[in-house]
This record gives structure tokens, sequence and C-alpha cells, in this order.
């Protein structure tokens, strides 16, 4: 069998977005002869609140070493784990090389600064290793914000260190192409690399786990829609365009007051609040939203006893929106706003679950988006809901078949 090294610092018990990455490759690999060795920093060193349900995803096939790291402060400068670790996970990866046998290296991102130490491991070792773009290190400029801000200082950053970091790699990936093919255009204009495409995927078994004692986050005799996870910043207008449908059914008399929206787990985000936007619109009886970020396992109940699942996806073409998976799986009825050439399009239209789905294309009036959007909502919330998805059609984009993809792709650079 052989061994692949994964260096991410976060893992469960940590419940941020990013780990789910790492846990659902490794948990395929052994399957098609790969061993994970999972790199990443202690739980005690983590700033989130922990989750330590989560650890009941990982599979017992997979070897998870822990390092320290540096902690914040209470004027709190450096907060990236990838940065507060760097220097510990260097020293244990240059261990681990030194003592045994790795076949491939491969660190998804961000944190983007662990990748820091891949062109000197390779001189070292001679090992080839691989970039996973989770989300894309160099960012749009139109997504950064004022002159010389944080994100801005963050971007000029990312532009000088991502070409020194990816010079040498064997395989850059990610969960959509959109999300990596400006790396190869802006470092492998003469030279062609490997490269894949595997979206995030699902494992079946985390919707098998049991739990006890959870509560419902709504009131007996709600009928609650449920949107789980983080908002967007680029999905201001669609949510705007919802909440125009839904104040017009409500001032007109149309909308029963027990169904609810429930924004669960959205996080901080900039721009303007979702419960603003309530309040803005005259929903406050009907919008309920909880920044707190919520247990991955309690997620996946809390879909599966909704009305219904809302998705909002961005307005960007490349946004994949992983949690399209989870709200499939919950075999609730999907109400999704994507861009039409989201990734996300095509795994509803392969699971033939489009009937409440809008997809946006840009440069569309706003009273043709209102009037589309109005007559989606009128058949997905007044309506009685027809729903029978093939989710069968869903195995192609399962976290196996991605960690399948990925093998191939190794296999041809070792």
């Amino acid at each position: 069998m052989k061994n692949i090294l994964i260096i991410y610092p976060l893992w469960p018990p940590s419940n941020l977005a990013g780990v789910h990455r790492a846990r659902l490759i490794s948990n395929f690999l052994p399957g098609f002869n790969w061993h994970p060795i999972v790199l990443t920093v202690h739980e005690d060193y983590y700033e989130e609140e922990l989750d330590f349900d989560f650890l009941k995803t990982v599979s017992s096939k997979t070897e998870v070493i822990k390092v320290t790291a540096y902690r914040t402060k209470k004027k709190r400068l450096i907060g990236d784990i990838g940065l507060r670790s760097f220097f510990q996970l260097r020293k244990k990866a240059t261990q681990l090389l030194s003592e045994r046998q790795v076949d491939f290296i491969w660190v998804p991102v961000p944190s983007y600064y662990t990748t820091l130490m891949l062109p000197g491991l390779f001189r070292k070792f001679k090992i080839p290793y691989g970039i996973d773009y989770i989300d894309p290190w160099v960012k749009p400029r139109d997504v950064l914000g004022k002159f010389m801000s944080k994100a801005y200082i963050s971007d000029i950053v990312a532009r000088i260190l991502e070409p020194y970091v990816v010079k040498k790699a064997a395989l850059i990936s990610g969960v959509d192409d959109a999300y990596y093919e400006p790396v190869l255009q802006r470092n492998f204009k003469k030279k062609k690399i490997s490269n894949i495409g595997m979206p995030y995927g699902f494992d079946p078994k985390d919707h098998q786990v049991k739990l006890e004692n959870v509560n419902l986050p709504w009131e007996e005799g709600e009928e609650a829609y449920v949107y789980a996870g983080a908002f967007l910043p680029k999905s201001h207008l669609f949510l705007k365009t919802l909440f125009t449908s839904i104040s017009d059914l409500k001032s007109s008399g149309k909308w029963p007051l027990n169904k609810k929206l429930y924004f669960l787990g959205t996080g901080k985000y900039p721009g303007k609040q979702i419960i603003k936007y309530a309040k803005e619109y005259d929903l406050e009886e009907v919008v309920r939203e909880q920044n707190k970020r919520f247990p991955f396992l309690h997620i996946l109940y809390f879909l599966n006893q909704a009305k219904g699942v809302m998705v909002l996806g961005s307005t960007e073409q490349h946004y994949t929106a992983s949690k399209i998976f989870q709200s499939l799986l919950s075999e609730r009825p999907v109400f999704a706003i994507f861009h039409h050439l989201s990734s996300a399009v095509n795994i509803m239209t392969a699971c033939k679950a489009t009937e409440y789905l809008f997809t946006y294309k840009e440069g569309m009036e706003m009273d043709e988006l209102n009037k589309k959007i109005q007559e989606l909502v009128i058949a997905y919330f007044l309506k009685p809901t027809s729903w029978k998805p093939e989710l069968n059609a869903l195995s192609s984009y399962s976290a196996k078949a991605s960690a399948e993809a990925l093998v191939i792709k190794m296999e041809e650079e070792i």
C-alpha cells in the first residue's frame, strides 16, 4: 500500500468548513490502496468551538499525527493556524519523510501558508507534491475591498508567494476547475502540469451517524425552511429577490405566518446582515438568523427535519456549493438559486432535482429576475411540493469518486 502525507492544520474536532476536504478524501483512499497519514495541529490550539461528535465521521484507517502551535494572544496579531503551526508542521514533516516511505504529499488550501514548506521538502526528499484549492489564493480584485485593506495586502502577498510554491508542484487540484485554472494560466504558460477538478462530494456514512438529545432551533408547529452554512459576499442579490417576493406575499395576506425561514451558521460576513434585510422587508416575524456555527452532524439533522431546504449560491460562476450534497441527501425539497454556469446546477440536473432551481445569468433585468423568483417562491412555499430526485446520480460526485480521481493523478506522477 502506498502512503500519502496530507498536511492540513485543521482536523476534527474542528468544525470549520475546510476540514471536510481532507477528511472526506482520506476516508476513501484506503479503498484505492493508499494509506492516508494526516499531519495536523492538536485541537488544544484551535480557536473555534470544538465538536467531538464530528470525530465519528473519521475513518479508523486514517492515521492522524498532531503537532503543537503558537497560541494567539489577547492582541491577536497572527490568527492563521497555518502560520501559527508552520515551523512545527515543517519539523514533523521532515522527520516523517526521513523515517518513513511516503509516495506523495498533498496539501489543501487555505490555510495557504502551509504550502511554503513544500519546495524545500521537495528539494530535500524529491517526493512529488500536489496543492488542492478549496478557495483561490489570489482573489479577483473586485472582492478585495478598500485599497491597502487587510484583504488587499493579503492578495499582494499571495501574488508573490504562489508562483514560488506551485513552481515545483506535480499536481494542481481543486474543488472546481475554476478555482485553479487561473493558477495554471499565471504560472504554467510554457509548461504543462497535471491537474484535476474534484468536488467536495460526500460520505454517505455521515448521514447514518445517530445523535441523541439534539434540540431543533425552531418551535413546534412551525414549518421551518432551513438555509445552513456561511452566507456569501455575492449572495446578497439572491437574498434580496427572495425577500422581495415573500414580503409581497406577506403584505397581501398570502404568506402563512407559521412558515419560517431559518438561516443557521451564517458566520461573520461582509455587508448587511440577513436579519437587517428581514427588518427592511418587514419580515422580522418570518426570518430567523443564528450566525454561530452549528456542529456538522447537527446541521444534517436539522436539514432532515426541516420542511424544506434553501441554498442561495453566488453571482460568481465558479461557486461550487458543497452544501448542495447535504441538501439533496436530506431528501427535503430544495429551493436553490445559482449562477447558470455553477457546477451545482450540473449536480442538480443530474439528479433531476431542478423543479425549484433558478439559474441566474449576468445582465438580467431586475423586473425579470423578481418576476421569475416570485413564481418559484409561490410554487415552492405555497403549493404542494413534488420532490422525487434520483439520488443515485450523486455517486459520480461523491468523495469516493474524488478520491479515485486523485489517486489516478498521483499514480501518474510517482
